[in-house]
């Protein structure tokens, strides 16, 4: 009996029981309701919580500088394998351009100042240290101008070149007045000539090659003009010219017109010239002048200042005979009608052609036309004694290749390499996707690092560049990208420069052509899924530390499981990193690692500033 009562009694309380939970569901639903409409407490306590715990909110990382007031504090022992500090002896150490290995070499046609890179057995795996006393390099404008003399402690060129104004010692800076050999009352001068023949001031020209550069004058003052130089010099007796035009905020690389073609693609310049670069224009068949008609844009301009022009003027100075330097010229002149180059100017020391917009006027008398080989294809590829042909057209006055907006509307305008179909898998839509794609990621990384567009990150690197995007979104007149297109990725390079952008091809898997810590900020994404079975991440990392100055900063943009080998390996470098989501939330595979390179200096023996 007592059972039964109480079945009975179960099934008349559970109605109501089952009423109660609907009302405090129903009840518990409203409130939640009101506090996400953020008029509770709640909502305010949970947006809080988010922003304590906001993955892109960067803590415990400076980029700002501290060496020159704060006391250098050796870090906690790192979990990966220390990286070495180098000897003191390595401290403008260039890998591929090193003396002793090129002296090895002949000196026929400039080959011993090619690239030779040291084989593996012999690759440094340690960290080149700045000199003692170095500095943060002044901000830009004023250091076009200025270069502590602790960063490059080299006073030759001060001796060289004092007549022709190249740089100045005074107290501990070097000052460059703005001279050359053959402008030496300032480069603003020698530009203004240029520009009574060569549409500079409206954007027609925007991309400058610069051969035998020297210091980067030219391209220094270039740079107020919206115009864009790439310029390069062998590491020759002229000891650390290259060093000073990157030191200065200049772009510049190391590098030799010899036998191997320059690291450009076809078409990729408004304008280039040689002031008394002495290079032997007329030697070996013409192929150096050849190798500058290929990647001078048609329509481009080619200056040439000092021998043999204006040699009636010159010829004792330069204890040369009448009749060889007026031989020189006319090959040249013939030479470059060969090329479809007609000239336009020759006044004092300046000669200017033009290359014609394509090859329909154009009268070849001599040059043969290379065959079947890509004009782009150029890493360590021997030049051949043949011209680079015009892209075909269909009317006389049509730009072969495709004509450029003026700067900077070119910029993001559809480059004519991807408008023509030349670039496969890139339309017109997706070259635009890809524009807005950078423009999203660059606001992510100002977010992350308040500097970035700011004169403290003057000289920037992308170590794979793919379309340029990253550098158009950065493009403003504080600071300059090295757009860099790894050999062993698709080859847009071509793009870049059509977009009024500089860049050059390099393999990573060796060293880059330049001084150390030539680079305030390093861009790589997906450089090291590319190269993950192709050589020792370890080795890119050092190589990365190498070019990039103390306090410097690095954005690395990969697939987390290739960051997390990163990491490890640059948790032994003296760099300060963090990993950082998406900035589309951490369920994107792909992440941001950051870093920020420590301030140290070398010292007697492998001991550094910041040993313990």
């Amino acid at each position: 009996m007592g059972s039964k009562n109480n079945t009975a009694s179960f099934r008349t309380r559970s109605p109501l029981s089952i009423f109660i939970v609907i009302v405090l569901c129903c009840f518990f639903y409203i409130l939640g309701a009101w506090q996400r409409s953020g008029f509770g407490k709640g909502d305010s306590i949970a947006s809080e919580i988010t922003k304590q715990t906001d993955c892109n909110i960067v803590e415990n990382l400076s980029f700002e500088t501290h060496h020159n007031d704060v006391e250098i504090v050796a870090p906690s022992e790192p979990k990966a394998k220390k990286i070495k500090p180098c000897d003191v002896k390595y401290t403008d150490y260039t890998p591929c351009q090193e003396q002793d290995r090129a002296m090895t070499f002949p000196r026929e046609n400039m080959i011993y100042r090619e690239r030779h890179c040291p084989p593996e057995e012999e690759k440094l795996q340690c960290l080149i240290p700045a000199p003692k006393g170095y500095m943060t390099p002044f901000p830009w404008p004023k250091g076009r101008d200025y270069v502590h003399y602790a960063n490059v402690p080299h006073k030759s060129l001060t001796v060289e070149k004092a007549v022709q104004n190249w740089v100045h010692f005074q107290g501990n800076v070097f000052k460059f007045p703005g001279g050359g050999t053959m402008f030496p009352q300032g480069a603003d001068a020698y530009i203004d000539e240029l520009a009574s023949v060569i549409p500079i001031k409206d954007g027609t020209v925007r991309t400058a090659l610069d051969t035998g550069c020297g210091v980067a004058s030219w391209g220094a003052y270039l740079l107020k003009r919206n115009v864009l130089a790439m310029s390069f010099a062998p590491r020759d007796n002229h000891e650390a010219q290259v060093q000073f035009a990157l030191e200065r905020g200049v772009p510049a690389v190391i590098g030799v017109l010899g036998t191997i073609h320059l690291p450009y693609p076809s078409r990729a310049f408004d304008m280039a010239q040689c002031s008394r670069c002495l290079i032997p224009w007329t030697s070996n068949d013409g192929k150096y002048l050849m190798e500058v008609d290929r990647v001078l844009r048609p329509g481009g301009f080619w200056i040439l200042s000092g021998p043999p022009i204006n040699w009636k003027t010159y010829y004792q100075t330069w204890k040369r005979s009448k009749k060889d330097l007026q031989a020189e010229q006319n090959n040249i002149e013939e030479l470059a009608e060969s090329l479809c180059w007609e000239k336009k100017y020759e006044k004092g020391d300046i000669a200017i052609w033009r290359k014609k917009v394509n090859d329909k006027a154009c009268q070849r008398k001599s040059a043969s036309i290379c065959k079947s080989r890509d004009a782009d294809d150029v890493w360590y590829k021997e030049m051949d004694t043949c011209v680079t042909p015009f892209p075909e057209v269909t009317s006389t006055k049509e730009v072969a290749g495709g004509e450029l907006k003026k700067f900077p509307a070119r910029l993001f305008a559809v480059p004519p390499r991807i408008a023509n179909s030349y670039v496969e898998g890139v339309s017109a839509e997706s070259y635009q996707e890809d524009n807005k794609l950078w423009k999203k990621h660059v606001n992510a990384y100002k977010r992350i690092n308040k500097l970035i567009g700011t004169t403290r990150y003057r000289n920037v690197m992308d170590m794979n560049s793919d379309l340029g995007g990253f550098a158009a979104a950065l493009e403003s007149p504080k600071s300059w990208v090295m757009n860099v297109v790894p050999t062993i990725a698709k080859n847009n390079l071509g793009v870049i420069y059509e977009r009024g952008l500089i860049g050059i091809y390099h393999d990573w898997c060796e060293g880059f052509s330049t001084y150390p810590r030539t680079y305030d900020l390093i861009h790589a994404n997906g450089v090291f899924s590319l190269y993950e079975n192709k050589c020792n991440l370890e080795d890119i990392l050092v190589e990365m530390d190498r070019i990039l100055r103390p306090e410097g900063a690095v954005i690395i943009r990969d697939e987390v499981n290739v960051l997390n080998k990163v990491r490890k390996i640059s948790g032994g470098m003296r760099w300060e990193t963090k990993m950082m989501d998406h900035e589309d939330g951490p369920l994107i595979p792909e992440k941001i690692l950051i870093a920020v390179k420590q301030y140290w200096v070398g010292s007697k023996g492998n001991r550094t500033s910041s040993d313990e």
